[in-house]
Order: structure tokens, then C-alpha cells, then sequence
């Protein structure tokens, strides 16, 4: 008789291992964090608690049941939670669940409770307690995304030894490295943007080797110092990330940079930072880590950069835009849909200088402006400074201007704060031709993200011609933002998915069109009706 019981788990562990994957994809996403996680919880509530999964408390009645009849219901139950669980999340996601070494090792632990749960059962199994068994169960898969925190923290000890392993490792191989430098770059936005940049420019002349992608954590440092740098480099780019204080701090001390970059400051992670002071200070420990004899690049034309009080004396290099008074800056910008042209100059220098690139946007010609200040400081000529800024490569998501049966897409979809997002606007601004903003609204800004949603939907008046908002419950300070400042709703379209937004682009579009893919779009963040 237990065989019936044994087959019925069958849907049950299908439907476990599925959802556990989905749980553990919303715990990395959140960077392991407590806080983050559960801020998610708090605002996903209705979406991962108030679910199909309390089908479990109709166990109950089992016991009214015979034996034979409750492990098919239970077994039907589980299979029909199987596939619909599938079909919602069956998308594919901009970051998908990385099956790194910790997340396999939380797997383990929490199949290793869910086998303890299994054999505790088996030991005192009765048939006539089986209505206690499924709701054992069902509770069970019901508390995925609280089991996870208990996962992480049974892990915990574990996850130390093996940080303080490696980290060791990464710190011993630097050591070994004498002859080459650490460039550390920094700021709310454009970090990868300019890592990559800064690479290419460096390669010109150099062996450089940045982090990949966006590796820009502890683990993320100490994989690429474990696993690619050589003897060979000259320059090791370094992106750095924080939405915490201190923990730029952190990556310093591991990696001890003698260049340092910092984009720009802005509002990026306000909930975690919680006040755009500490983000401020936290960008800065960057620049406060670097040796007597390092150079900083800083922003001439951020306020939060100008009027900082640094607590160290290195050497600053200053780039701009509006600001002239600085050592590095541009001037005559001009934007087409093959890149952008500009013309730089430098200080004590009276020539002007005309470069073009691939790239989009004033973000980016900041972004290029530091690569060229540190470039010439390191001493490359500005001959090939303008040979290796042509040939820069767009980074994926980040103003990346591609066609797509013969649309131009812009595509911006890791931007997440309120200059980035102005940002990409004027840039969709200067396009000739239909014009159409796709986005979620911006996110982790704490108490400030309804006011700076609704300034974003202010601040579309002109720059586009249609809006696709994508959550209605995430986009409704948008959409007020919009209808405030008197553009036309009739062009205001709210769905709840952005595959649907293709669709709807296709019949808005014209001979000539835009679109702007603005800010993250992954799953956790997208709304069914």
C-alpha cells in the first residue's frame, strides 16, 4: 500500500524541484541579501503567498478519504500545479538563475531537508495519517521562499570557509603580480560601460583585462583574479558595486587599486542605501582607497563628485561636458543612428581634437572622456586615443542601438536609475522618426521611487511619440506623471507583459521607428492580470 503512496510523490517532486528553481532565481537576483529578499517578499506578497500552493490546507479532508482515493487526488493536485507553474515562468529571462558552486550547495541542503522531511515519514508511516503527510508536504512547498533564508543561514559557516579560501587565493596571486596595476571603476551608472570602454582604449597600446560582464562583487573580483588574469597583464579593470556601505570599501582592500574611476553618482539602490548621502560616500571609498601616488578621474559636471570633501591627496583628473573648467572635456556633440561625434579638448592644450564612436548618448562621451584622461595619462597618444575610441564596441543593454526587422531598438535594459533614464530619453529625442518608450519604471529607489517614476513620466513630454508602460500597479506614477504634464493618454498603452510590447509595436510602427527599451525587465518584475 505504500507503493501508492511512493507513486504519488512522483507529480509532487516534479512540482518542487520547478518552483524551488524559480525560489532560488528570486534569492540570487537579490544578491543573497536578507533585507532585499524579503523587501521582494513584501512587495511580491500576493504573487508567492496567496497562490494555488494553499490547495495543501484541502489536505485536511484527506482523512474523510480511503487511502487510494487521497493519493490520486494528490497525485492529480501536484501534476496540474506542475504544469501550470511551468507555463507562467516558462519565459526566458534577461538573468537567468546562475548554477554557481553556492547555489548548487543550497540546492543540496534543501533537498537534503526535503529528504529528511521524506524519511522521517517513511519511518512512521501509517496509512491512516496520510492526510497528515501531504499537508507535511504541501506546507512544505508552500514555504519555498521562507525555507531558502533558512538555507542560506544553514550554509552560512560554510559559505565563509570557502570566500576566505579563494579570496586568499585571489589575494596571494595579486601579490605575485608586482608590475601590474589595479584601475578601480565605480559610480550609480555607466561602471560596465566604462570598464569596457577604458579596455579598449587601453588595448591599444597595453595588455588590459577587465572583469567580465558584470562581475562586480567580491566573488566576481576574486573569480576573474583566480581564473583569468596572467603574468602578461599590464592593467587589471576592476568593476566595482555596492548597494551598501562599505562594500566598496571591501573590494578595495582586496584588489588595491592605484587608478580609480568614478562615473557619476546618482540615486541607483536608494532602498538599500537608504540615503543618497551614504551612496555618495560609498562611490568615494574608491577614490579614498587609492595610494598617495594613484590617480582619480572624477565628473566635472556632478555636483556630488564637485563638491565632495576628499579625504586623501592623489592625483584628480577632471572630465566634462558643461563644466569647461576641468582637464579633459567635449565639446560639438552630435548624435546620428550610426553613433556619436565629438570634439575634445585638453587642458593646456589649445588644439582641438575630433573623435567619433559607435556609442550613444552623453552618458556615453562621459564614459569615453575618462577612458581618454586615464589613457594619456598612462601615456597613450591621442592619435591612437582617437583610433581606439572608433573602434569601442556598444555593451549589451546599455544604449546598444541594434536593428530588428527594421526597427531601431535602443536597447537600455539594465539602466535602473532617474539620470541614466533622462539619459536614454534625450537620446531617443535626437532620433528622427517614430519614437516609442518601452518600460517597467524604475525600481530599488526606496521612498523616493514613486516622486522620481512620476518626474520620469514628466520628462517624456517631447522626447517620444508613444509609451509603453509595462505592470500597471509598478507604472501608475508614470502614467501620472504623463497625464500631469499633458501628453496624449490616447498614446499611453499599459500591458502586463513585454513580449506583449513587440506585438503592439509592430502595428505603431513607421518607416522610421525608435524604441527604447528603459530599465531592468526580468521576471520578478513583470505583472500578469
Amino acid at each position: 500500500m505504500i507503493w501508492y503512496f511512493v507513486v504519488s510523490l512522483i507529480p509532487y517532486l516534479m512540482y518542487f524541484d520547478i518552483k524551488s528553481k524559480r525560489v532560488m532565481h528570486m534569492y540570487q537576483q537579490n544578491r543573497y541579501y536578507y533585507d532585499s529578499y524579503c523587501n521582494w517578499l513584501k512587495n511580491n506578497f500576493f504573487s508567492t503567498f496567496l497562490t494555488c500552493d494553499l490547495i495543501f490546507l484541502f489536505f485536511t479532508l484527506f482523512m474523510f478519504i480511503n487511502f487510494k482515493l487521497s493519493t490520486i487526488i494528490f497525485f492529480i493536485i501536484y501534476l496540474i500545479l506542475y504544469f501550470g507553474y511551468k507555463l507562467s515562468f516558462n519565459k526566458e529571462s534577461k538573468k537567468p538563475l546562475v548554477f554557481t558552486s553556492r547555489v548548487k550547495r543550497m540546492f543540496f541542503t534543501l533537498y537534503l531537508l526535503l529528504f529528511v522531511l521524506l524519511l522521517v515519514i517513511f519511518l512512521v508511516f501509517d496509512f491512516y495519517f496520510i492526510n497528515i503527510y501531504y499537508l507535511l508536504l504541501g506546507f512544505f512547498v508552500y514555504l519555498l521562499y521562507v525555507i531558502i533564508m533558512l538555507v542560506n543561514l544553514i550554509n552560512k559557516p560554510i559559505e565563509k570557509c570557502v570566500f576566505l579560501y579563494y579570496r586568499n587565493k585571489a589575494v596571494n596571486k595579486l601579490d605575485n603580480m608586482k608590475n601590474m596595476k589595479v584601475i578601480g571603476i565605480t559610480g550609480s551608472y555607466g561602471k560596465t560601460s566604462s570598464k569596457n570602454i577604458i579596455n579598449d582604449i587601453l588595448n591599444v597600446k597595453f595588455n588590459s583585462f577587465p572583469t567580465p560582464k558584470n562581475y562586480n562583487t567580491p566573488n566576481g573580483l576574486m573569480l576573474t583574479i583566480n581564473n583569468y588574469l596572467d603574468k602578461f597583464n599590464d592593467y587589471f579593470i576592476a568593476e566595482m558595486g555596492a548597494c551598501r556601505v562599505g562594500e566598496i570599501k571591501e573590494l578595495c582592500d582586496l584588489v588595491h587599486p592605484t587608478y580609480g574611476v568614478l562615473t557619476k553618482i546618482g540615486t541607483a539602490h536608494l532602498e538599500t542605501f537608504l540615503s543618497q548621502e551614504n551612496i555618495q560616500k560609498t562611490k568615494f571609498e574608491l577614490i579614498e582607497s587609492l595610494p598617495s601616488d594613484g590617480v582619480a578621474i572624477l565628473n566635472g559636471d556632478d555636483e556630488l563628485q564637485l563638491n565632495y570633501n576628499l579625504k586623501n591627496n592623489v592625483k584628480i583628473l577632471w572630465i566634462g561636458i558643461d563644466n569647461k573648467n576641468v582637464d579633459v572635456y567635449a565639446e560639438d556633440i552630435h548624435l546620428t543612428n550610426k553613433g556619436t561625434t565629438f570634439t575634445c579638448l585638453f587642458k593646456g592644450d589649445s588644439n582641438k581634437y575630433k573623435f567619433e564612436t559607435k556609442l550613444l548618448g552623453k552618458a556615453n562621451v562621459y564614459n569615453i572622456l575618462s577612458g581618454i584622461a586615464l589613457g594619456k595619462e598612462l601615456g597613450i597618444s591621442v592619435d591612437q586615443l582617437i583610433y581606439a575610441v572608433k573602434k569601442v564596441e556598444p555593451v549589451e543593454h546599455r544604449l546598444e542601438l541594434k536593428s530588428v526587422n527594421g526597427i531601431y531598438i535602443i536597447d537600455d535594459a539594465y539602466n535602473s536609475n532617474p539620470v541614466g533614464s533622462k539619459m536614454a530619453l534625450d537620446v531617443l529625442s535626437m532620433m528622427n522618426g517614430k519614437r516609442i518608450v518601452v518600460t517597467p519604471g524604475m525600481i530599488e529607489l526606496g521612498s523616493e521611487q514613486n516622486r522620481l517614476n512620476k518626474e520620469f513620466g514628466q520628462y517624456m513630454i517631447g522626447k517620444t511619440d508613444e509609451v509603453i508602460l509595462i505592470g500597471k500597479k509598478a507604472t501608475q506614477y508614470i502614467y501620472d506623471g504623463l497625464k500631469e504634464s499633458g501628453f496624449d493618454m490616447k498614446k499611453v498603452h499599459v500591458l502586463n507583459d513585454v513580449k506583449d510590447a513587440f506585438m503592439l509595436i509592430k502595428k505603431l510602427r513607421e518607416n522610421s521607428t525608435y524604441v527604447l527599451l528603459e530599465n531592468d525587465l526580468p521576471d520578478l518584475f513583470s505583472e500578469r492580470s
